[in-house]
C-alpha cells in the first residue's frame, strides 16, 4: 500500500535501508532475546521488499514481459540464496560473525543510495528512456485496462486473488521446508552425512534458479501462442502437479540419493510457478500492485511460519519423517487444483 502510494523509488529506498541497518544491528545482539527481536524487526523491514518491485513492474515491464522479469528475479533471489553461505564459509576466515552482519548490512545501504539515485517511478520521469520506448511501455503495460484496487478487501473481491494466495502458501510452505528441516530430514530419513548431505540439502535451491528463468520466460512465450491467462495457468497447474509427484515419489523410496534427488526436483517444479503467479499479481493489480501482491505475499508467509512448526509437532507426534513430505506433496496437489 505505501508503495502504491508514495512510489517504488522512495518506499524500496527505506526498506532496504531498514534491513540493511538491522542486519548490521545483528552484531551487537548479547543474548536470544536481543538477537529474536533483532531479527523480527529485520523481518519487518524486509518484507516490503518484493511487493515493492511488483508496483515496479507495474510501471515498467509489458504485459508480455513480465514472466521473463520475474523469473530473473527470482532466480537472483534463489542464486543468491544458495551462494550467500559459500560467501560467508570464504570470508569467515578472515572476519568473525559480528563483522559479518555489518559488512552484509553495508552492502544493502550502498544499493539503497544507488537506487534513490537511478531509479524513478515512471519511464517518463526518468532522463535516459527515450520517447519511443516511454511511449511502448506506457501502451503495452495495461495500466489502462487492468482493474484498480484500493483498499485490502477491494483485493480479496477479485477472483484471481484467491488462487494467487493459495499458491503462495503451498510455495513457501515448501521453500521453508528446504531451508530449514531438509538436512535434518536427509540424515535422519536416509543417513546421509558430509559432502552427500550437503550437495542434496543445497540441490533445491539450485535447480530453483533454473525453474524461475523457465517458469517466466516459458510463460511468456506459450502466451505468444494461447492466452496470457492459459499460459500463466499451465505453468501453475504443471508446476505443482509435477512437485506433488516428485515429493510424494521421494517417500515411497529407500535409496537416499534418489530420494533427495527427487525432492529437489519437487521443489524446483513448485518454483515453475512463482514468475508466472507474481506476474498475474501484477497484471491483476493494475495501479494497485504493491496491494496485491502484498496480499499474495502475506499469505505465502503464513506458509513459511507453519512449515517447520508442522514438521516439528507430526515427528515428534509419530516419529515419521515422511509423513510431513506427505503433507507437503498434499498441499502442492491442493495449489494445482485451486489454480485449475
Amino acid at each position: 500500500w505505501w508503495a502504491d502510494r508514495d512510489g517504488a523509488r522512495k518506499v524500496l529506498t527505506w526498506v532496504v535501508l531498514v534491513w540493511s541497518a538491522f542486519t548490521m544491528a545483528t552484531a551487537a545482539a548479547w543474548n536470544f532475546v536481543s538477537m529474536a527481536a533483532i531479527r523480527f524487526l529485520f523481518g519487518i523491514g524486509e518484507a516490503g521488499a518484493w511487493p515493492s518491485v511488483a508496483r515496479v513492474y507495474s510501471r515498467w515491464i509489458p504485459l508480455a514481459e513480465r514472466g521473463r522479469i520475474q523469473g530473473i528475479f527470482f532466480a537472483g533471489a534463489h542464486l543468491s540464496g544458495g551462494l550467500t553461505p559459500l560467501v560467508v564459509a570464504a570470508i569467515a576466515g578472515w572476519l568473525e560473525w559480528r563483522a559479518i552482519f555489518v559488512v552484509f548490512g553495508l552492502v544493502g545501504m550502498v544499493w539503497a543510495l544507488g537506487w534513490y539515485a537511478w531509479f524513478r517511478d515512471e519511464p517518463r520521469d526518468h532522463p535516459s528512456v527515450p520517447a519511443d520506448e516511454r511511449d511502448h511501455i506506457e501502451a503495452t503495460r495495461g495500466l489502462s485496462v487492468a482493474k484498480s484496487q484500493g483498499s485490502w478487501l477491494a483485493v480479496f473481491k477479485t477472483p484471481t486473488v484467491a488462487p494467487l494466495c493459495v499458491q503462495a502458501f503451498a510455495n513457501s510452505y515448501g521453500f521453508y521446508f528446504f531451508i530449514t528441516w531438509l538436512p535434518t530430514y536427509l540424515a535422519q530419513a536416509h543417513g546421509m552425512k558430509g559432502a552427500e548431505l550437503a550437495v542434496f540439502s543445497g540441490l533445491p535451491l539450485m535447480l530453483s534458479f533454473v525453474a524461475d528463468l523457465t517458469g517466466g520466460e516459458g510463460s511468456d512465450r506459450l502466451a505468444r501462442i494461447f492466452s496470457l491467462r492459459a499460459a500463466r495457468r499451465a505453468f501453475g497447474v504443471g508446476g505443482y502437479v509435477l512437485a506433488a509427484t516428485a515429493i510424494f515419489l521421494a517417500t515411497q523410496l529407500q535409496v537416499g540419493f534418489v530420494a533427495g534427488f527427487l525432492i529437489a526436483i519437487g521443489g524446483a517444479c513448485s518454483m515453475l510457478t512463482l514468475a508466472p503467479a507474481w506476474a498475474t499479481a501484477v497484471d491483476v493489480g493494475g495501479r494497485h500492485a504493491g496491494v496485491t501482491a502484498g496480499v499474495m505475499n502475506t499469505v505465502g508467509q503464513v506458509g513459511g511460519i507453519l512449515s517447520p512448526l508442522v514438521l516439528a509437532y507430526l515427528v515428534d507426534a509419530t516419529n515419521d519423517w515422511n509423513l510431513p513430505l506427505l503433507v507437503l506433496a498434499g498441499i502442492y496437489a491442493l495449489a494445482a487444483v485451486e489454480i485449475g
